[in-house]
């Protein structure tokens, strides 16, 4: 589950069961110390935290070991290094690369290192850039979660193209949760999924439950990625929510789906 850190959301995480994965986003507007406090306190509560370390919000690595020297105290395991949002660079490092290596200069105890994946491509880099940052990522990290999408063929097609170009990394695949409409459409603007709000467009049935609706439902998309997730040359671990901090709402959809399938855990 990941959320945004806010004055708000630590609260709503009493929805989820204990030893919960949740990810904490870096905001280019708080920057990283807030993440950083966010999941110090909800690692003390008990949750399995991953906090993300955008390269863009790092000064220097003077910065990064303070980063570090702070984790490190933590009962935290995983990050997620993604390069960030920020316009500009808050410093040094401007790509996560950078960033990663070096983070391998550091002793640390993560035995889980993330960086992100991208089916719709960004919108201001290459899709052959992404391919080669990717290839050059994977020697520091051990997965990638994929950003959010809407539409199965789309991710199944970027996982093979990822595998053919020797991109071996297990892919969590970045989920839209149910949530409310107008933050979906929203945050599917700002992140760039062009792609998908166009299949929407195409695909009446889809769009119609989506547009005629206040929520959304990933339920389809769900059913839609269950025989790729099956196919053991993917390499796809499970799924990453994004809930946009309406944590009750998404955590509610997650057991009633599973319970509709007469499952016990969603990975």
């Amino acid at each position: 589950m990941e959320i945004f850190p806010t004055d708000t959301v630590e609260a709503k995480l009493d929805a989820l069961e204990p030893g919960s994965y949740v990810a904490v986003t870096c905001s280019p507007a708080k920057g990283v110390e807030v993440t950083l406090d966010m999941s110090e306190r909800l690692a003390n509560r008990g949750f399995k935290v991953v906090p993300h370390i955008a390269a863009r919000m790092v000064k220097d690595k003077a910065h990064l070991g303070e980063i570090m020297a702070h984790l490190n105290d933590l009962p935290i395991i995983s990050i997620f290094v993604p390069g960030g949002d920020a316009p500009k660079p808050a410093g040094e490092y401007s790509r996560a690369f950078e960033l990663l290596r070096d983070i391998a200069d550091f002793e640390h105890r993560f035995t889980e290192i993330g960086i992100a994946g991208h089916p719709e491509g960004h919108p201001a880099v290459s899709n052959e850039v992404l391919i080669e940052e990717m290839r050059q990522k994977q020697q520091y990290a051990n997965y990638i979660v994929t950003q959010m999408c809407f539409d199965a063929k789309i991710i199944s097609n970027w996982v093979r193209n990822i595998r053919d170009d020797g991109i071996t990394l297990p892919v969590w695949l970045g989920l839209p949760s149910v949530s409310n409409r107008a933050s979906l459409m929203t945050t599917s603007m700002r992140i760039g999924v062009g792609d998908s709000l166009r299949y929407l467009k195409n695909n009446g049935r889809i769009a119609a439950k989506l547009l005629w609706s206040k929520n959304y439902r990933p339920d389809d998309l769900l059913i839609a990625l269950a025989p790729y997730l099956a196919d053991p040359e993917l390499n796809i671990q499970g799924h990453h929510i994004y809930c946009f901090n309406q944590v009750e709402k998404a955590e509610q959809w997650r057991r009633a789906f599973l319970a509709e399938l007469g499952l016990a855990e969603f990975g």
